[in-house]
């Protein structure tokens, strides 16, 4: 599934730059009562993100599970006002229990971790986003 095809994404403008990153830009749609990226676009942006760290992580599942963010936590740090991207991280040894447990239970849990940042590398802000992943019978 390519991520920018879900409704809401395109709704709010997620875009894909030159680099591979999934990119949000300031504009009048997105923006807040302070005319910085409105904290529900970067929530989006982020989730999205997180989202597709877990498809890029196990492309063999597409298809055959149907995940469910269950849970999630957002820090904001800075006003964003400017386009802004985000970074995805999966711990190595939550990856290692995600496989075991989906394995043997056919679901489980995952974390992501994301960071959303502007073109000056600046944080604004960052997350943990926990998926529930159930297999399709």
């Amino acid at each position: 599934m390519n991520v920018l095809e879900i409704p809401f994404v395109q709704k709010v403008g997620l875009s894909r730059n030159r680099d591979g990153y999934l990119t949000l830009p300031l504009n009048k749609s997105n923006e807040n009562h302070i005319q910085t990226v409105h904290a529900s676009a970067q929530f989006t942006l982020a989730e999205t993100l997180s989202g597709e760290a877990l498809q890029k992580m196990f492309p063999h599942l597409s298809g055959h599970v149907v995940p469910i963010l269950r849970e999630s936590e957002i820090k904001f740090k800075k006003p964003a006002t400017g386009e802004i991207y985000g970074l995805a991280h999966i711990d190595n040894a939550m990856k290692e229990k995600f496989e075991e447990q989906l394995a043997k239970k056919g679901r489980a849990y995952i974390s992501v971790d994301v960071e959303i940042k502007d073109t000056n590398e600046i944080v604004t802000c960052s997350g943990r986003f926990d998926w529930f992943i159930q297999k399709i019978n």
